[in-house]
């Protein structure tokens, strides 16, 4: 049976290209549109879609409002269009605040044209944000984890590694907002985000935060109690002791931050004092550079898969036995100031 798409945008030409792109995919199927947050709730409660594309600026009734109140009244896996500017990115980022799972750029020209890639990543995404309603979003093969299981660790973490994507922004506030301002070490954060998504995601996570969070910048030097969010669009690694590099990444990797090259760039430095964690995301980013650090004797979490939006990145580090701990989403910040002194 085939998902169905609410389109919620107040642009008939906008919405006519989603709703051809999503109905040349027989997985896929647009079974409303809404010019307007206050329709968009009420189509919501009468077709019951599985997933729904949410513009923010429509008369009536806006789009966050709109997200709010069918939260509320009729939980559905929410994708925004936001435009890529500062003020998109404050607004995306508050419509994940009142429960949107993702956003993906809102771009006229790239919709509409010929072979863009636009459509390819938004099929991907309606599928994927609509799996956890249609299927199980934990493969048989990887166990729930009923209870977290905690392990003992010899060595001392000097330097702490988060990577995640779809999800990772509320996942990332949840877990960053209960660490003391005295944490012991450097956090890095690596999020799959757009370049003029990162300044304004760092500015609001500090200003939430007991510790210090910034956008991290070419040549700066790491110190404890604080987080350094990789800028979208480059790379970030470890260029030295306490000390990262930022730079243009290499036309091969997927991901502009890859979690990957942090983890795997942490190793030389760092060896057997990381702690790399893995949160909620799509693919399996951050893998290949965990199986790194644990080869250096690093130690790796994933977060436990009931509590991911999309349990990706964190269920490929448990198929390939590379977790050392399995633990829900609100417990990670506990466990870090456990075993990081």
């Amino acid at each position: 049976m085939a998902i169905g798409v609410l389109i919620v945008d107040d642009s008939a030409f906008f919405r006519q290209q989603i709703k051809t792109i999503i109905n040349a995919d027989s997985r896929l199927r647009v079974i409303g549109e809404a010019t307007n947050g206050r329709e968009a709730v009420d189509k919501t409660l009468r077709l019951k879609p599985d997933v729904i594309t949410m513009d923010y600026e429509m008369p009536l009734m806006d789009g966050i409002s709109a997200v709010r109140e069918i939260m509320q009244k009729q939980p559905t896996a929410i994708l925004m269009f936001s435009s890529l500017t500062l003020q998109g990115a404050r607004v995306t980022l508050d419509a994940l605040d009142a429960g949107a799972v993702d956003f993906l750029p809102k771009s006229y020209e790239r919709v509409s044209g010929a072979n863009s890639s636009l459509k390819q990543i938004l099929v991907q995404k309606l599928l994927t944000l609509a799996r956890p309603r249609v299927a199980p979003s934990v493969s048989p093969s990887v166990p729930l984890v009923a209870r977290h299981s905690k392990k003992t660790y010899s060595q001392g973490f000097e330097l702490v590694l988060i990577g995640t994507s779809t999800g990772g922004p509320v996942a990332l506030q949840k877990l960053l907002t209960q660490l003391p301002g005295n944490f012991p070490c450097p956090i890095l954060l690596i999020q799959h985000m757009p370049g003029t998504f990162t300044g304004a995601f760092a500015e609001r996570l500090n200003s939430q935060c007991a510790i210090q969070v910034k956008e991290a910048v070419d040549g700066e030097s790491l110190a404890p109690g604080s987080a350094y969010l990789a800028p979208g669009g480059m790379q970030m690694m470890i260029a030295g002791k306490n000390r990262i590099k930022i730079l243009a990444g290499d036309a091969r990797l997927n991901y502009k931050p890859s979690v990957d090259l942090t983890f795997g760039s942490a190793v030389k430095y760092y060896a057997n004092r990381t702690l790399a964690i893995v949160l909620t995301g799509m693919g399996a980013d951050g893998r290949e550079g965990a199986r790194l650090l644990k080869q250096s004797n690093s130690v790796v979490w994933a977060q436990e898969g009931s509590t991911c939006v999309i349990d990706g990145m964190p269920s490929a580090i448990v198929k390939a036995n590379l977790a050392d701990e399995v633990i829900p989403l609100l417990d990670i910040a506990k466990r870090m100031v456990e075993v990081v002194r």
